[in-house]
C-alpha cells in the first residue's frame, strides 16, 4: 500500500507540514528543530547522522544532529565515522540502494571511536534507519542514517516514510554551509601535513594518486565535471590563481601534461584501490 494510504489525517498534517517548513531551513539551529519537531513526529530518533562523498575510497564527510551530550558535529573527526558510515552505505547497495533497517554491526564499525560514552551510544541504538542518495553525475553519494533505541510500531511504514521525506531530509542539509573546518579538514590530514588521510589504506595500490592531498583530490573532483579554474575557486573558496597552483601541483604527482590525463589516471587508482579492498 501507498504510504500516503497508510497515515492517519494526523499523520497526514504533520507530513505536509514537515515538507512545507523544510523549505525554511537556513541555518545549523533551524535544521536541528526541524529535525526533532517535524521529522520526529513521523520518524522517531536520537541521532541523525549525514555522510557524503566519495564512499569509493572513503573521503567522506558527517554532520551528526542530536539532542545528546556529546552528540555533535564537532565531536566527531570524518576518519573516526568513516567505518560506520561506509559500512552502512556497502549495505544500502546491497539492498538495491532502497531504504533499510539495519539492527546489527560488527565491531569494526566503531573501530575508530576512541570513547567509551560514544561507542556505547552507538551501540545500544538497535534501529538504524538508512536511506541515501546516489549521485549519477558526480561522486558526491549520500547517505542518512537516523538512530533509534525504539523499535519502530510500524516497520514498513517508517521505511516508506523514510522514503517519502528522504528528498526533503536532503534538500535541507544543503541548504545550510559547511562548519568551519568541517569540509574534508580531517585531524589525519593535519597530522600528515596535509598529505591523504587515506595514504596508509591505499599505498599498497602503488599509484601516484596515494600522495595527492585531501584538497587536491577534491580538486579534481570538480575537474572532472568539467568545472573551470575560476568556477572551482568559487565553488571552494579560494582564488583562481590558487586553483592553478594545485593544478600545476597534481600534474607533476601524477606525471601527466593535462587535465583529461589526470582524471584518467585517478580513475586508474580507484579501480587499483578498490580491488585490493
Amino acid at each position: 500500500m501507498p504510504l500516503l494510504g497508510r497515515l492517519s489525517v494526523e499523520e497526514l498534517g504533520h507530513l505536509l507540514e514537515a515538507m512545507q517548513h523544510s523549505l525554511k531551513v537556513d541555518s545549523h539551529y533551524a535544521l536541528f528543530n526541524w529535525l526533532r519537531n517535524d521529522v520526529q513526529r513521523l520518524l522517531p530518533h536520537e541521532i541523525v547522522i549525514a555522510a557524503w562523498g566519495d564512499f569509493s575510497i572513503g573521503l567522506v564527510c558527517h554532520d551528526v544532529v542530536s539532542s545528546l551530550q556529546g552528540m555533535r558535529t564537532r565531536s566527531f573527526s570524518n576518519e573516526a565515522l568513516r567505518p560506520f558510515t561506509c559500512s552502512l552505505f556497502k549495505r544500502w547497495i546491497e539492498h538495491g540502494s532502497k531504504p533499510f533497517i539495519n539492527e546489527t554491526l560488527g565491531d569494526s564499525a566503531f573501530q575508530r571511536l576512541d570513547d567509551d560514552d560514544t561507542v556505547h551510544t552507538f551501540t545500544k541504538m538497535h534501529v538504524r534507519l538508512v536511506h541515501g542518495i546516489k549521485d549519477q553525475r558526480g561522486r558526491h553519494d549520500c547517505l542518512y542514517v537516523l538512530l533509534s533505541d525504539d523499535a519502530p510500531d510500524d516497520r514498513d511504514k517508517k521505511l516508506a516514510s523514510l522514503r517519502f521525506l528522504l528528498p526533503y531530509i536532503d534538500a535541507s542539509f544543503r541548504q545550510i554551509a559547511h562548519l568551519p573546518g568541517q569540509y574534508y579538514k580531517q585531524p589525519l590530514e593535519r597530522e600528515n601535513g596535509g598529505r591523504n588521510p587515506l595514504g596508509a589504506e591505499v599505498a599498497t595500490a602503488s599509484m601516484p594518486a596515494g600522495e595527492l592531498s585531501v584538497r587536491e583530490l577534491e580538486i579534481m573532483e570538480w575537474v572532472r565535471q568539467g568545472k573551470t579554474n575560476p568556477e572551482i575557486g568559487m565553488i571552494l573558496d579560494i582564488s583562481a590563481f590558487t586553483v592553478k597552483n594545485h593544478m600545476q601541483r597534481i600534474f607533476k604527482k601524477l606525471d601527466v601534461l593535462n587535465r583529461t590525463q589526470a582524471v584518467a589516471k585517478i580513475d586508474t587508482y580507484r579501480h587499483a584501490a578498490a580491488t585490493q579492498k
